[in-house]
């Protein structure tokens, strides 16, 4: 089996719709992708109604979560939960606010790419994103709009939109043990997404991920594209200690960075075991869908 557990749709700042993710995840030969976009689940109807609509024969399972935007001690982290109850009233709260605020914050940081300098519109923006939660990765493209940068990875220093870049704007993050908690009580299974991206900043140190596991945590994504060879090693070895899975995924986002689906995987049995941890919604599959 070939497992990708953490993809994005334009519901958030990928660039493909769910049906055209759930194509792409056939095309790659993959048989599991998660669909984890920032802090929605609004993809999930459509990832479901493009499995229904797959030919007979073909076999492909969604696994419905989302990605949440988290910080402690002033690190930013990002938490990966799958398989919750998205309508459980204090985990879906907690995710609506956090969607609100990203309004707030895009147009903050637009304004502020404004006074320095690019000539970038908030309705511009807005047009990028389309119907998904704006994102700073829509910003990004706006700035490659108007010649500011070549690509949108060229906008994520500290000249534009890195953490702490003259036009970044902080947004509100939820704790992680609180998260971590949110996520147990929908019935849902959470993973610290790329916990070594050294990269997107700061990373929270191992006494975090202690406190993490202890409060609930199931597992490190620990082969990911941001991970060089000895991070993984750690990791790995981290995950062990603490008595936690070690999954593996690519991050796809679409045209918008270079990462195929199915660039990291998942094992097959660690696959198993966070599916037996999940009480709060059922994967999406021929059988779910009814086809």
């Amino acid at each position: 089996m070939r497992i990708d557990l953490h993809a994005h749709s334009n519901a958030s700042d990928g660039t493909d719709t769910p049906a055209e993710l759930v194509a792409a995840a056939v095309a790659a030969g993959l048989d599991v992708v998660a669909l984890t976009d920032h802090d929605t689940v609004a993809g999930h109807a459509g990832a479901a109604e493009a499995v229904r609509a797959l030919p007979d024969g073909t076999r492909l399972t969604v696994v419905p979560g989302a990605e949440l935007s988290c910080v402690v001690d002033g690190v930013s982290m990002h938490l990966l939960a799958y398989l919750f109850d998205p309508a459980e009233p204090a985990f879906a709260a907690e995710r609506e606010l956090v969607r609100t605020d990203r309004f707030r914050r895009g147009r903050a940081i637009v304004e502020r790419c404004r006074e320095l300098g690019a000539d970038i519109s908030w309705e511009q923006v807005r047009r990028i994103a389309g119907d998904g939660s704006v994102g700073r990765p829509h910003i990004a493209s706006a700035l490659v709009e108007a010649g500011v940068v070549a690509t949108v990875s060229d906008a994520f220093t500290p000249r534009w939109l890195a953490n702490g870049g003259r036009a970044d704007v902080r947004k509100h993050e939820t704790d992680p043990v609180e998260a971590v908690r949110l996520v147990r009580a929908a019935g849902g299974v959470p993973v610290f997404a790329h916990p070594g991206a050294v990269k997107r900043g700061r990373t929270v140190s191992d006494r975090v991920i202690a406190d993490l596991a202890a409060a609930g945590l199931a597992g490190l994504e620990v082969d990911h594209t941001d991970h060089d060879e000895q991070t993984r090693l750690r990791l790995r070895g981290l995950a062990a200690d603490l008595g936690l899975l070690a999954t593996g995924s690519s991050d796809y986002h679409g045209h918008r960075k270079t990462v195929r689906l199915g660039e990291h995987t998942t094992d097959p049995e660690v696959y198993q075991a966070l599916l037996a941890q999940a009480t709060g919604a059922p994967v999406i599959d021929a059988v779910t869908v009814g086809r």
